[in-house]
């Protein structure tokens, strides 16, 4: 298991520490990302986790090692970063074998350890191309293969996906969720999108600041966000207080939430008989749903979604809609009464 705990990184001159007094558990055999935008301090622990930063105050441990004056390349960590720092002169082979040849693993014993991880990772029969024709995507593999390649106890990974196109980027952080658990490795993951996070990870951090300001499970974090701006970088489109809640919730027979609505943009759904109503104020076709602008009365403004396979409804019309529970989160702070989009 890796520890930190009460870890403290401060950079002279800085006004704040980068990263404040963060405690964090990472199971062996499990894949923790740390969540947060840029600044909050995320990239900074993953350099610390790794000795590459030292700590001001707190501890790292693994396996119940402190691991305080231990270098880098003595942790038994692997690190893969965003651009992969793949060496443009040799081969795919040669890049994947390359912390092999300097432990002096034997040749024969080094060509089959490559020619399984260049499977592993969907690859299989590059080991002689040229890594500098290569596209991104096959390129983060090799990347992650060379990782692997020597067996690491923790895998840390900074924004790993965060130079490829959206499309190819969730293609292959789900392959990369399936590529961990084959190989049985135990990560860290840092990144600044939610929807990666999600496809890759068991549980998750959120910072902001320096500190972490929650973790748990995946399903914990998405579930019960811990407050309106840690919903809305989870990709929560809007928050509702005070009375907007109340009213949402109670035309689903939901009373005293207690806290704040976060909604997905496709929480609302129209349908006929829905108990909600509300007044369509712009309407917008996808090829996978109807995106409306919806009036309700004593709430607001909020998104909702119609069936992209009948009309869409016209500006002005009343439209009748339902709550998907498990698109909206009940936040425990009410924060001021009122909306926030």
């Amino acid at each position: 298991m890796l520890q930190v705990r009460n870890a403290t990184v401060e950079f002279e001159g800085a006004a704040t520490p980068a990263v404040d007094h963060v405690d964090l558990e990472l199971p062996t055999g499990e894949v923790l990302a740390v969540l947060g935008p840029s600044g909050s301090g995320k990239s900074t622990l993953l350099r610390a986790v790794a000795g590459l930063e030292p700590l001001t105050s707190g501890s790292v441990a693994y396996a119940g090692q402190d691991l305080d004056g231990v270098p880098t390349h003595r942790r038994g960590f692997a690190l893969m970063f965003q651009d992969g720092q793949l060496f443009s002169h040799q081969s795919v082979a040669g890049n994947v074998g390359y912390a092999l040849r300097l432990r002096r693993t034997p040749a024969a014993v080094a060509a089959r350890r490559v020619e399984e991880l260049l499977a592993l990772v969907g690859l299989p029969g590059f080991g002689e191309r040229s890594v500098g024709g290569l596209s991104g995507g096959e390129r983060q593999r090799v990347a992650l293969a060379r990782a692997l390649a020597v067996e690491p106890r923790l895998l840390l990974l900074d924004e790993p996906l965060s130079a490829l196109d959206r499309g190819l980027r969730e293609r292959l952080a789900h392959d990369l969720r399936d590529i961990l658990l084959a190989a049985g490795t135990t990560a860290l993951l840092v990144t600044h999108d939610q929807e990666e996070a999600f496809a890759v990870a068991d549980r998750m951090a959120l910072m902001r600041a320096g500190r972490v300001v929650q973790s748990g499970t995946v399903e914990e974090v998405w579930r019960r966000p811990v407050d309106a701006e840690a919903a809305r970088f989870l990709g929560y489109a809007t928050v509702l207080t005070g009375a907007g809640a109340r009213v949402v919730l109670a035309a689903q027979g939901v009373t005293d939430p207690g806290g704040a609505l976060a909604l997905r943009r496709s929480a609302l759904r129209v349908t006929d008989g829905g108990p909600l109503r509300g007044r369509v104020r712009s309407a917008r076709r996808t090829p996978d749903a109807v995106r409306l602008s919806v009036d309700v009365e004593r709430v607001g403004e909020v998104h909702a979604v119609g069936d992209p396979s009948t009309a869409a409804p016209r500006v002005g019309e009343e439209v009748r809609m339902v709550l998907d529970l498990t698109r909206a989160a009940l936040l425990d702070d009410g924060g001021v009464e009122g909306r926030t989009s």
